[in-house]
């Protein structure tokens, strides 16, 4: 049986490592093996702060929304709970831009949900 080689595929394995290292601190751009531990160490962090990154921001429109609850006599969750008694479906992220960009309709939203408590 003919030995086998295998140099393009691993020319081109190690190319694109390589390739997703560029611009990565000193060897770990120019040397193969530890360029493909940073680069696994990288995507992972990629793959984790994608996650993180919606945690994030829906602790922003909470933050955001609470502050201008209680601008308008409400806690976050008394408004939250409100809404959903008066059975107003906006999610968390469209009440957050409503709060920044239109402070009447936010008190629209906010009187709303105070007359569903109230019954």
């Amino acid at each position: 049986m003919a030995r086998v080689k295998g140099s393009t595929p691993t020319r081109n394995r190690r190319k694109r490592v390589l390739k997703l290292a560029k611009g990565y601190f000193g060897s770990k751009h120019l040397l193969y093996r530890t360029a493909n531990e940073q680069v696994m160490r990288s995507l992972r962090y990629a793959y984790i702060g994608r996650k993180q990154l919606k945690r994030d921001m829906r602790k922003l429109w909470i933050a955001r929304i609470n502050a201008a609850a209680r601008m308008n006599g409400l806690s976050y969750s008394r408004l939250m709970h409100g809404l959903k008694l008066a059975e107003v479906n906006i999610n968390r992220k469209m009440l957050s831009e409503i709060a920044i960009h239109d402070a009447d309709g936010f008190k629209v939203i906010c009187e709303t949900a105070s007359k569903a408590l109230a019954k």
